[in-house]
């Protein structure tokens, strides 16, 4: 196995000296300040934990822009998406909340859509005088009252669904279920010319450049399709690559791609002056995907398994006006964005619902005296699920089958620890049917 950089094996729970050390003290009581944080969460599609530069060492993993934000941010080694493939995850992200709370449990949910009683991050911020926009793969809802511009969001530049998405033809086919391929600008269906990651750097790069001028604090969700298949990427991002696998090699210059959009980004806010004072979040929506050759070592399976190769992605966050840079081994969620972006703006969280969600930055901070997760549940209605509870995780891959591991001495999963501790097994296992029956009926089920 190839050597891996330190980052997953920081024994430290969390490297904290002086971090946030003026975030209590700078934290503004005017929430109409011009100097509010702006807000920037990118979200990357099936990229291979090991597929970032701060991650590991080989030569073929180029991403400066990525590592740009690690390197400026804390890095999170036991960062999780809360599903297994792409919608539920982002589901999951809008909304604070474990999907299955409103039984949004599989990609296929995409097509119903999310609930219109569950309340989006977007929703909260825009009552908050933040400008919002989305660019990229929205994934949650096809038709009108599920479109972004239905739930909370100003801008939309992308399109509806489903997964994947053609890389080069951008024009819109107006029959069938390819009319939900289409690209969007807001409510319209248009025909586009160039390469799609790119042109998501573009909308967002005019995003925050006219918000910036305009002194109008904003919400840039920044959700690429890349790497998702179908492999596609111009051919002389191909030629970089010679890994002597044509697929990886073609999936790498999609990585490399989407990394110089990224660094688009991060060049826009620097040369508006509010790069300090933007606190941008970076994870994958899953774990790697086989099918694009992805790299999720030292962890076991891809994208669809309970696995943590199919679970555990890379996780950054970066605010350089109040976060030092830092690692930590707190395990954290996807779902924790929300709450942790409510807390940096002072933002009370609605009363009528339970948010799964937590403020991540006391973790940073080393204030936390009991895990910030105490469990953290996976689960996509496919007689697979999975539990982590400390370092212990019991994992069900399919029907009566329970395995469990010691991720602190076995991060790959190889030795199924069950039939040692089955007293361990039987509690892990009997909280995860209390958590089922708390959850809703999925959605293919009804």
């Amino acid at each position: 196995m190839k050597k891996f950089t330190k980052v997953f094996f920081v024994i430290v729970v969390c490297i904290t000296t002086s971090v946030l050390s003026s975030f209590a003290q700078n934290k503004t009581s005017d929430k109409n300040n011009t100097q509010r944080p702006n807000v920037v969460i990118i979200l990357a599609d099936d990229q291979g934990n090991a597929d970032a530069g701060y991650q590991r060492t080989p030569a073929e993993v180029v991403t400066p822009a990525i590592d740009k934000l690690a390197s400026d941010g804390v890095v999170f080694t036991n960062g999780y998406a809360s599903a297994y493939v792409c919608a539920p995850t982002r589901a999951g992200l809008l909304t604070g909340r474990y999907q299955q709370r409103f039984g949004f449990f599989t990609a296929a949910d995409s097509r119903e859509g999310l609930p219109l009683s569950e309340i989006t991050l977007a929703e909260l911020l825009q009552k908050e005088g933040y400008k919002t926009g989305v660019f990229g793969k929205w994934h949650v809802g096809l038709t009108k009252p599920f479109h972004p511009l239905s739930r909370g969001f100003d801008e939309f530049y992308g399109f509806l669904g489903h997964g994947a998405h053609d890389y080069f033809d951008l024009t819109c086919k107006e029959d069938g279920d390819d009319f939900h391929q289409c690209i969007y600008r807001n409510n319209e269906t248009i025909n586009d010319t160039g390469y799609l990651t790119d042109n998501l750097a573009r909308e967002a790069c005019s995003f925050i450049k006219n918000h910036a001028k305009k002194k109008n604090p904003f919400f840039l969700y920044l959700p690429f399709n890349a790497v998702h298949f179908p492999l596609q990427a111009p051919e002389e991002d191909i030629k970089k690559f010679n890994t002597g696998n044509k697929d990886r090699d073609i999936m790498l210059a999609m990585l490399h791609r989407m990394d110089i959009a990224i660094g688009d980004v991060i060049k826009s806010l620097k040369d508006e002056g509010i790069y300090e004072n933007t606190l941008i979040f970076y994870f994958s929506d899953n774990g790697g995907a086989k099918k694009v050759s992805a790299n999720n070592l030292p962890f076991r399976d891809y994208k669809q398994s309970v696995y943590e190769g199919g679970l555990r992605v890379p996780f950054v966050i970066s605010w350089p006006e109040k976060l030092n840079p830092a690692v930590c081994n707190e395990p954290v969620i996807s779902f924790d964005i929300l709450p942790t972006i409510c807390a940096a703006l002072d933002i009370e969280l609605p009363t009528d619902r339970i948010y799964d969600g937590k403020n991540i930055f006391p973790a940073i901070r080393g204030e936390l005296k009991e895990p910030l997760h105490p469990e953290l549940f996976w689960d996509g209605n496919q007689k697979k699920w999975a539990v982590r509870m400390g370092n212990w995780k019991l994992v069900s891959p399919k029907a009566e089958v329970f395995e469990l591991y010691d991720l602190e001495n076995d991060p790959g999963e190889k030795d199924d620890l069950a039939q040692q501790f089955p007293e361990k097994t039987t509690a892990i296992k009997n909280r995860y049917k209390k958590w089922r029956n708390e959850m809703a009926t999925p959605m293919g089920d009804k």
